[in-house]
């Protein structure tokens, strides 16, 4: 960590899934505060490699990792072509070091740093948190599904707060237990927006297209994360990792519908008082204090405005039309290698609703049945948990979710 102009500490960080929707908010955050920050590492599928490029040469990053070695070529191509446009002739700019491959997010998680978002979209992003951790870098976790698959392996390789979380659910719980004794806590919610489709019936659901999921009422963020949301399959997950993350049982998180999502989360004592965290939706403050934890990030998000009129809503959850916490739920408290089994189903039947191959309440329904046929294996209680048997179930439950898909 080097020394600010301003006198402060300069943090280094690397930022994986760049060109996603937290990796270009994340590099918002940091490029507008050039002494406080110095990105030492991107990481990126390799699916935008002009845009991967610019943000290289935009911060002159000396390392870009791509995870599919046959976009190897084209970043290369993006860099030099971006390079030779700000005039690299000159020697104005260096050409980072590029690596490719299915490790290359891990390459980039090990780089020496004091910070590494991990803003990945699904399993993919497990083996670079471990990584992370293993190195002792301070994690600032966007990357929910590396948590909720790994569970154990994940909580014991972490140090005591070397976890910084980024959804704004689990952010918003963070600030408000800070300082608090956990057993003062009566219990956790988690706000949810509802959605899209909030007040449907199920049988208003079932021809719902990918674009009408894809509409989210506040957030703007990536596909998959969005679909999520819309199945609220998203919510159930944000309740197993606040248990990962928090050590409170599940039975004392709940999930509770505020559409202006401007409430994020809450946390009840037991004395009977709440506390709550509540900005406007916007994700950079999240992952502004991510970066920054503990320490506040001024002006990383517009405040409320408490001088217009306003009105908190908040309803409960409707589980029939939604069951997709509660499945979570069943997944979470049996833990071992079903969440993991949960996500990776959820993963497969997401793609195969883009691609026009599953209807949506094909997605939870047949994830519902890859879950249920993982708890019922009489070994799954018994065997040990590994990386190996973590992702042995990942690669299973894609396999029976396919099967599942095409069936339907």
């Amino acid at each position: 960590m080097g020394v600010s102009k301003n006198g402060g500490m300069r943090r280094r960080v690397a930022i994986l899934g760049s060109t996603g929707s937290i990796g270009t908010q994340a590099i918002d955050v940091v490029a507008a505060r050039p002494d406080d920050y110095e990105v030492v590492a991107l990481a990126a599928g390799g699916g935008r490699p002009e845009l991967l490029a610019r943000q290289a040469i935009d911060l002159d990053v000396p390392l870009v990792a791509v995870s599919r070695a046959s976009a190897a070529q084209d970043v290369q191509l993006a860099l030099y072509a971006e390079a030779q446009r700000r005039g690299w002739s000159t020697g104005d700019h260096r050409i980072p070091r590029l690596v490719a491959g299915p490790d290359a997010a891990v390459d980039a998680a090990r780089t020496p740093c004091d910070v590494v978002l991990n803003g990945m979209t699904g399993a993919v992003g497990l083996l670079p948190t471990l990584a992370a951790l293993e190195t002792g870098t301070t994690l600032a976790l966007a990357n929910k599904e590396s948590l909720i698959i790994g569970g154990e392996l994940v909580t014991s390789v972490a140090a005591p707060g070397q976890i910084v979380p980024v959804d704004s659910e689990h952010s918003a719980l963070a600030q408000a237990l800070r300082g608090e004794d956990v057993a003062d806590v009566a219990r956790l919610v988690v706000t949810a927006s509802g959605g899209p489709f909030r007040g449907r019936t199920r049988e208003e659901l079932a021809d719902v297209t990918p674009e009408q999921a894809a509409a989210h009422p506040t957030w703007d963020m990536g596909p998959v994360i969005t679909i999520n949301s819309a199945t609220l399959i998203n919510k159930g997950l944000e309740v197993i990792e606040a248990h990962l993350l928090f050590g409170i049982p599940m039975d004392r998180i709940e999930v509770v519908v505020h559409p202006g999502s401007v409430v994020h989360s809450m946390v009840e004592f037991v004395d009977g008082s709440t506390m709550l965290q509540a900005s406007p939706p916007d994700m950079r403050l999240p992952i502004a204090l991510g970066l920054g934890w503990p320490r506040r990030v001024p002006g990383a998000a517009s405040p409320c405005d408490w001088s217009a009129s306003a009105t908190w809503e908040f309803h409960p959850l409707d589980d029939d039309v939604f069951p997709a916490v509660q499945l979570a739920r069943r997944a979470g408290a049996f833990g071992r290698t079903a969440p993991g089994v949960l996500n990776a189903a959820n993963e497969v039947c997401v793609d195969a609703f883009i691609g026009g191959d599953l209807d949506f309440l094909g997605i939870v329904d047949t994830v519902a049945a890859v879950v249920d046929e993982h708890l019922a294996d009489p070994e799954v209680a018994t065997r040990e948990l590994t990386l190996d048997a973590v992702l042995e179930a990942d690669a299973e439950a894609r396999r029976r979710a396919t099967i599942l898909v095409e069936r339907r």
